[in-house]
């Protein structure tokens, strides 16, 4: 069965260590390099996820703007 276009699977392998290497191709489709810091999702029910830099960039832009309201603390 052929994947529909954009979407991929790959398996990892959990280390002694708790460690997983993330397959190089999804490193490279999707710009991880060596010291990045990815962030992990976890529902019970839904597993874990791992989603791409700009998915939160919204959210962390809205509550660290600086906001003129005239208060100078």
């Amino acid at each position: 069965m052929k994947a529909p276009e954009g979407k991929y699977a790959w398996t990892a392998t959990v280390g002694e260590k708790g460690q997983i290497v993330i397959p190089k191709q999804a490193r490279e489709l999707f710009g991880i390099k060596p010291g990045d810091t990815l962030m992990l999702l976890g529902d019970i029910e839904k597993g874990i996820a791992i989603p791409n830099r700009g998915a939160f960039s919204g959210l962390f832009a809205s509550v660290f703007e600086e906001r003129n309201t005239g208060d100078p603390k």
